[in-house]
């Protein structure tokens, strides 16, 4: 019964999101995906739903707009997704004010509130002209959680996290971090194994 009531509610959240979920789909139809204005935009209005119903909404939208969004996530008030080319695994938990760029994340992540999440280290490259360069969508790389990684409050990360890794609270990540390990600080640095044998 708890299933298809929740079901009903993920069916009625769609519906009641559905301008926004067109205005990102024709958006992509038209331009392909190097435009996210209009995908961007709704995701601002999204991130501003209230409560409990704020949630479903929130899940709603992705569900149809990301490359892929389980029905069976978390997305807090305040976060936002800045493109589409996102994947959100299943129990997935995303706290409140999280930005996350192009970005795998897998099966029970949990992530923090104020936590970024970078679309890689090169979105902008120093030209020829000793100038940066501006945003530019062929610069993307995705950042992928794999399985079962906690993100601790207001970390920054701009690279890969291996499998049961945790990343503590205001830890910034550049490179790669192995699975099961403990990391944190600014720059990060490597506490402690969460392995079976400790």
């Amino acid at each position: 019964m708890k299933q298809a009531i929740k079901y009903l509610l993920n069916l009625l959240s769609q519906l009641v999101v559905l301008p926004l979920i067109i205005l990102s789909k024709l958006e992509e139809i038209i331009f392909s995906k190097n435009t996210e204005l209009i995908f961007n935009m709704c995701t601002h209005i999204v991130a501003l739903l209230p409560g409990l119903p704020g949630a479903f909404l929130r899940r709603a939208f992705y569900s149809m707009t990301l490359d892929k969004c389980s029905q069976h996530c978390h997305i807090g008030f305040g976060s936002i997704f800045s493109h589409r080319s996102t994947t959100v695994e299943k129990h997935v938990y995303i706290g409140s004010y999280t930005i996350i760029g192009s970005a795998h994340l897998g099966e029970h992540c949990l992530i923090g509130s104020r936590v970024s999440i970078l679309s890689g280290k090169a979105l902008h490259v120093m030209g020829d002209d000793g100038m940066w360069t501006p945003y530019s969508a062929e610069r993307l790389s995705l950042v992928k959680l794999e399985k079962n990684v906690w993100i601790g409050e207001g970390a920054i990360i701009a690279a890969n996290v291996g499998e049961g890794s945790m990343v503590g609270a205001g830890s910034v990540i550049t490179t790669n971090v192995k699975p099961h390990i403990i990391i944190t600080g600014n720059p990060a640095r490597f506490v402690k194994n969460l392995g079976t044998d400790e």
